[in-house]
Parts: structure tokens; C-alpha cells; sequence
């Protein structure tokens, strides 16, 4: 199985109550996935936290594919009261091995070229890369990089749909008349 690096974007950042009942929770106690928690009261410190930041889970997955990574923390998450998963991107900053996941191992071999990208950072041994830089490096050396993964996105698409559709009160006919048999509103 494979490591599979993400951020998943959830509906809401955590109130002290759910981070309190992810701490506790069991399918979060190998430390794959953290959070941030803001503070209590933001208005008494200088520098506010980013409310986009609050919102993201940092996941370090195993799992066959990236889709079954993402699958495995959207699922676990609704395991805490009011969380739900509503989206799913990659970061800039990778390693070599998530830069080959996203575009080939034969990057491996690639990165001893010449003009490859030099790492931005070092921490305990483990270079890490700007994907960005990566990327653009590969296209001007034709190789053809995706823009996403089909898997990253698929999953950001479907629970996008499943956010949007999260209460909502549409007849299942219009859902498979759109191409989305079985799909269960809330609402329904």
C-alpha cells in the first residue's frame, strides 16, 4: 500500500467539543490525520488564524489509491458531530515520493538531471520540493503532467456534489436523470 499525502477540507473549523472528540476518537488515534484548532476568544491575539486554515485536516493516509485514502477520512470524519468532508486538494510542498505519485516513479530518475528543481527545505533527513516547481521542470522537459490526479479529482468533485446536496430536497429522479443513480438526499 501506498502513503497518500492530502488536505481535506471540511464544513466548519473545530469547536473545542470536536476537537476534544477527535482526540478521543479511535479511527483518528494513529495520528494520520491533524488539525488546527483556532483559539477561544481570536480577538484578544495580535495575529488572527487564517479561517481557511481552520477548516483543513493535514492527512498522511495508507491506502491502494488516493481515492480509497480520501474515502477512508470522509467516512471517518463524520464520526465527529457536525464534521462532514466538503473538498480535497493537494499542497504545494511534496516530497519526491508524493511528487511521484502524483506524476510517475520515473521521476526518481529525473530528479538527477540537470535544472532539476532544488529542495525548499530539509527537516530530519526528508528534502521537500514546490510541486509547482516540479511540475513546470517537467513540461519544459515534455513530459505531460495532469493538472490533478483523476482521483483527487473525483473525490473533490463528489464531495463537493455531496456537500451541496447535504439537506437538500431533490426528487431521486431528478439525481439519476442528472447521471447520479442511488445518490440519498438528506432532505429525502
Amino acid at each position: 500500500m501506498s502513503e497518500w499525502s492530502f488536505t481535506l477540507l471540511v464544513n466548519q473549523p473545530l469547536t473545542p467539543e470536536q476537537a476534544d472528540a477527535f482526540d478521543h476518537c479511535d479511527a483518528f488515534a494513529d495520528g494520520s490525520v491533524s488539525y488546527t484548532l483556532g483559539p477561544e476568544n481570536p480577538g484578544d491575539y495580535p495575529h488572527h488564524p487564517d479561517p481557511d486554515k481552520l477548516r483543513e485536516l493535514s492527512c498522511d493516509i495508507e491506502a491502494p489509491t488516493l481515492l480509497d485514502a480520501v474515502a477512508q477520512v470522509a467516512r471517518d470524519i463524520r464520526l465527529i458531530p457536525g464534521l462532514r468532508a466538503v473538498g480535497v486538494r493537494y499542497g504545494d510542498t511534496v516530497t519526491l515520493a508524493e511528487a511521484a505519485q502524483r506524476c510517475g516513479p520515473e521521476l526518481f530518475e529525473l530528479a538527477r538531471r540537470h535544472g532539476f528543481p532544488e529542495p525548499e527545505a530539509s527537516s530530519g533527513g526528508t528534502e521537500f520540493y514546490s510541486w509547482r516547481e516540479i511540475a513546470a521542470w517537467l513540461t519544459r522537459a515534455g513530459h505531460v503532467v495532469p493538472d490533478e490526479p483523476r482521483d483527487l479529482l473525483i473525490a473533490d468533485r463528489a464531495l463537493r456534489l455531496a456537500d451541496v446536496l447535504e439537506g437538500a430536497d431533490v426528487p431521486p429522479g431528478t439525481l439519476r436523470s442528472l447521471g447520479l443513480p442511488r445518490i440519498q438526499c438528506s432532505g429525502r
